[in-house]
């Protein structure tokens, strides 16, 4: 494994582009783009203000940011650096603009969630979607970029329209059997769109693209509910994070449960392989602690860490929610398909320093990876099963079916990374701390 040097970026706004070409930073309100091979500065944008949210058009021709605060949009050209576009909501407000599919569009939710405003870079038409839900994720476009389902509130019920993206014309609008509805998202596939309601109602409902109802899941009632849906890139599966810390797989044919994942306290599974992250401190002999050393970010004393493979029965470490607070710290909330759809990689809040592995063949565990500290983020190498995660510190940790490594990140100062994205070749990754970034390149013999 190779390291860049350190960037800097505000906000974790970074993102590579579709085509894999640039890498896009934003730094308080300046916009920098670099080339990913050699990392040198191509385009230089200034906006308007602070940047709240930054994305690539599809076609990696255009960037969009966001300045929320103000209620502005400006858009940014790779080919043309001297052309840009703004777009102002003035006093009714943003609170998140996106890109169509065809990168040619802007779609902008104003404040109160009163409407969604539809702007062609093109004809510069202007196009409004009225009720708009707040909700968890309440716009989804299907993966070809042909269709766009919205959720929708009127007359204290839900609503999902379904709009043709070429005109923006509605194709399809029906009410949902919800009570209150929380999220939507299309299979991969585009052929079914999965709605489910909110926490307090267990329901998820599969819908097909002329508003027909194929299925209606629900596995208990009187309880906290669904926390996270996800479908598996082969649009086989759909997996189902619930309150009650399991996690139920629906199979696309019946839309019946097939099987369900537990994440229990105690693992005394032979088959699965619990990989324990454990610390050691290396003293700094008396020679190392020269003024350049200091100054760097050497501290007294080096944490260094591995993997240790633990024999069953293991007892993982439960914290258990406060339930005078809102929002308790249990359920499943993330959930991950590797690329290929063998793997599904989850996390149960209340045992926030572990990650689960299934595997989808076996419907079985196959590996548990035990952090010394909270589990930040992961994510899966997008060509091949490879698990990446990171839980705050200046160490990177990936898993494959070959075992587990712990990589410390030898940024000057010590960059503690907060979050990651691969790059879309999964030849590399971003590393995001609070304020910095860098790139970690894979060797040959790591692929």
């Amino acid at each position: 494994m190779n390291f860049s040097e350190v960037f800097k970026q505000s906000n974790q706004l970074c993102k590579v582009s579709p085509d894999g070409k640039y890498l896009a930073t934003c730094v308080q309100y300046r916009l920098v783009v670099r080339d990913v091979s050699t990392l040198q500065i191509l385009q230089l944008y200034t906006c308007l203000d602070q940047i709240s949210h930054m994305d690539w058009s599809s076609d990696s021709l255009f960037i969009l940011c966001a300045m929320y605060k103000r209620g502005l949009v400006q858009v940014w050209s790779m080919e043309q650096p001297d052309w840009h576009c703004k777009i102002d909501e003035g006093s009714i407000g943003l609170v998140s603009s996106r890109w169509s599919p065809d990168g040619r569009h802007i779609l902008n939710t104003t404040e109160f969630h009163l409407r969604v405003t539809v702007w062609s870079l093109c004809t510069k038409a202007v196009s409004y979607i009225k009720y708009p839900k707040v909700c968890q994720k309440g716009a989804d476009f299907s993966r070809d970029g042909c269709y766009m389902a919205l959720a929708e509130r009127r007359d204290c019920k839900d609503y999902v329209s379904v709009f043709v993206c070429d005109d923006w014309h509605l194709l399809r609008h029906f009410e949902t059997e919800t009570q209150d509805l929380s999220g939507l998202e299309w299979s991969p596939n585009g052929c079914v769109l999965a709605v489910w309601d909110s926490c307090l109602e267990y329901k998820v409902l599969l819908y097909s693209l002329d508003g027909r109802l194929l299925s209606a899941y629900s596995a208990y009632d009187w309880s906290l509910g669904v926390k996270s849906v996800t479908w598996s890139p082969s649009s086989q599966f759909l997996a189902i994070g619930s309150y009650d810390e399991k996690v139920r797989i629906l199979n696309h044919i019946t839309w019946k449960k097939i099987t369900q994942f537990e994440h229990v306290a105690s693992i005394n599974s032979t088959k699965a392989v619990v990989y324990k992250e454990v610390e050691k401190r290396t003293a700094v002999g008396s020679d190392d602690l020269s003024l350049h050393n200091i100054t760097i970010g050497t501290t007294l004393f080096n944490t260094q860490s591995k993997y240790e493979i633990c024999p069953p029965p293991v007892q993982i470490p439960v914290v258990k929610p406060d339930p005078d607070r809102a929002n308790p710290k249990i359920g499943v909330s993330t959930l991950a398909f590797s690329s290929d759809s063998r793997y599904l990689a989850t996390k149960n809040d209340n045992m926030a320093s572990v990650v689960w592995v299934w595997d989808m063949q076996k419907m079985s565990l196959v590996a548990v990876l035990q952090q010394t500290s909270a589990v930040r983020c992961f994510q899966w190498d997008p060509r091949r099963p490879r698990l990446a995660l990171c839980t705050g510190n200046t160490k990177l940790y990936l898993w494959s079916p070959a075992g587990c490594v712990s990589v410390q990140v030898p940024a000057e100062g010590g960059l503690q990374v907060q979050s990651l994205s691969w790059h879309c070749s999964g030849d590399s990754l971003i590393l995001l701390g609070k304020e910095q970034l860098c790139l970690c390149y894979m060797d040959q013999e790591d692929k």
